[in-house]
């Protein structure tokens, strides 16, 4: 196999973890099989990582990032507050639809590490931060909407979590309906 650069090599594995992690809970993934599908050694592996723990974390920390730029890229700001709501939503659940495993495996039993806890919730503060900025021109942001919002998402992620486990029928279009219906539901008051 070709000598590859640090950065490249480091990019490599990151991705042969997201695959994985993907599929399989952390305790059920081997770094022997991720090494020998790199075609690595084990210790070479750990020269970049230095505990497998540390390399999921570096997965996660990757997949966070490319959820909160999926969710970030399908809002263009030049939309009514609405549409960027609903883009956003969307975006999220397709993310989650096409991470289902990985999703699941995450918010039920990978939050247990304080590092990865930690990027949940930056994860999840972004995601709010981005709904909340794109609402500013219909509603007025409080402390309460604040504290409703972090209420809304601790919701969002349940039903996304059951929708993704249960793999059902159910539309991205309904689950993003039924969230939105949520979040106005939360609004009104």
């Amino acid at each position: 196999m070709a000598r590859l650069l640090v950065d490249e090599r480091r990019e490599q594995l990151v991705a042969l973890g997201l695959e994985h992690f993907g599929r399989k809970a952390y305790d059920e993934v081997s770094v022997d099989h991720i090494a020998d599908a790199a075609g690595i050694s084990k210790g070479l592996l750990y020269h970049y990582f230095p505990t497998k723990r540390a390399y999921y974390v570096a997965c996660v920390e990757r997949a966070a990032a490319d959820l909160v730029a999926a969710c970030t890229e399908a809002i263009p700001t030049n939309l009514p507050p609405l549409e960027q709501l609903d883009r956003g939503i969307t975006a999220y659940l397709e993310y989650v639809r096409a991470h289902d495993v990985a999703y699941a495996n995450l918010m039920i039993r990978g939050v247990a590490f304080p590092e990865v806890a930690r990027i949940v919730d930056e994860t999840r503060q972004a995601l709010i931060d981005d709904l909340l900025a794109g609402m500013q021109t219909a509603v007025k942001l409080t402390p309460m909407l604040r504290i409703a919002m972090r209420g809304w998402v601790g919701f969002a992620e349940t039903a996304t979590l059951e929708w993704a486990r249960e793999k059902t029928r159910i539309s991205v279009v309904k689950m993003r309906d039924l969230l939105k219906s949520a979040l106005f539901a939360i609004l009104s008051m």
